[in-house]
């Protein structure tokens, strides 16, 4: 199943997430750092990190949405995509709420503004390794002959093979 949403031949979505995820990931390096250095000019650079990561997230969200309702219906592909879809919702929301907590003083975030930012990330790891078994093992987007029930790459299974019960594996 090709993307639906390309830009010189390459699916738009994977292309998106890069910025989000790099953001976001990158203000709880910058959190970190200024814990340990007490420097707060890291925190307001990470305040600024969230913002733009959670706006981009949403941006890169509409056009894997678009691929998403373009699933066939009934594929572990489909389920895939939905879990993906709602555990970066999750994880947006989560680094949202840590920049909310943040518009008093970007300087000086909370600390349940920073638990949340370091479990939002955390939860993106997950969602990152749906949204690479979607591409990778799946071929979601990359290729219009993608095998949309191969098994869980976990499995050991090659992806030329489709599972004999698919619904068995939630992912």
């Amino acid at each position: 199943m090709e993307s639906k949403t390309k830009f010189f031949g390459h699916a738009l979505h994977p292309l998106l997430i890069v910025f989000p995820l790099g953001l976001l990931l990158t203000s709880v390096i910058f959190d970190g750092l200024a814990v340990v250095t007490h420097n707060r000019k890291l925190s307001l650079s990470a305040f600024y990190m969230l913002g733009a990561g959670v706006l981009s997230g949403f941006t890169a969200s509409i056009f894997g949405l678009i691929d998403w309702v373009a699933l066939p219906e009934n594929t572990r592909a489909k389920r895939i995509g939905l879990t993906h879809g709602l555990t970066n919702t999750a994880v947006s929301m989560l680094f949202g709420t840590s920049w909310l907590l943040r518009r008093d003083d970007p300087h000086k975030p909370t600390n349940t503004a920073l638990l949340l930012s370091v479990v939002g990330s955390a939860l993106a790891g997950f969602g990152g390794w749906l949204g690479g078994e979607l591409v990778e093992r799946l071929g979601v987007g990359i290729d219009s002959g993608a095998n949309l029930n191969a098994p869980n790459s976990l499995t050991g299974q090659p992806a030329g093979e489709s599972t004999v019960n698919q619904y068995a594996q939630p992912f």
